[in-house]
């Protein structure tokens, strides 16, 4: 008989999921400091559009992180929080000092390369467990990503 956690499903699947959502979170996390940083450091013709949009991106992803570590915690497990343990793990790198629009635009699309993929394997895995609630959050933050992606490759006229 299989052993079931708090919400009913399977621990070992849920173990394996909150060790894919931690991995998710440090990805998040660093994708948020790095757009905080083009907000911060955008300079020229495209400032005004550019700034307000990378606000709008990285108060989207501080939301999206709470989202992921709150998941986290209902599966039973604990969120990481660590910045050096972030760094280690993230496949989204830190970026330098960034204040070229179209160079700051590109590491978005990278990044949102990077964590739409991540996403896609966890709405696999969540499928797998019958994991309702983490699959309906991967869903919902992929659709928008695609969105975003589109809107952000047509600025960079790709």
């Amino acid at each position: 008989m299989e052993k079931l956690n708090s919400i009913g499903l399977d621990a070992k699947l849920s173990a394996t999921l909150a060790e894919k959502l931690n991995y998710l979170l440090a990805n998040y996390s660093i994708f948020y400091q790095n757009a905080r940083g083009y907000h911060w450091n955008i300079k020229g013709e495209k400032f005004f559009e550019l700034h307000l949009k990378f606000e709008e991106l990285y108060n989207d992803l501080l939301l999206k992180i709470d989202e992921v570590a709150e998941r986290i915690l209902t599966l039973g497990y604990s969120p990481e929080h660590k910045y050096s343990d972030y760094k280690k793990t993230s496949k989204i790198a830190e970026s330098k000092y960034v204040s070229d629009g179209f160079t700051a635009v590109a590491d978005l699309l990278n990044s949102f390369k990077i964590i739409i993929s991540l996403q896609r394997e966890l709405l696999t895995l969540s499928d797998k467990a019958g994991d309702e609630g983490t699959n309906a959050l991967m869903s919902d933050y992929i659709r928008e990503q695609e969105k975003l992606v589109w809107m952000y490759s047509a600025f960079l006229n790709k």
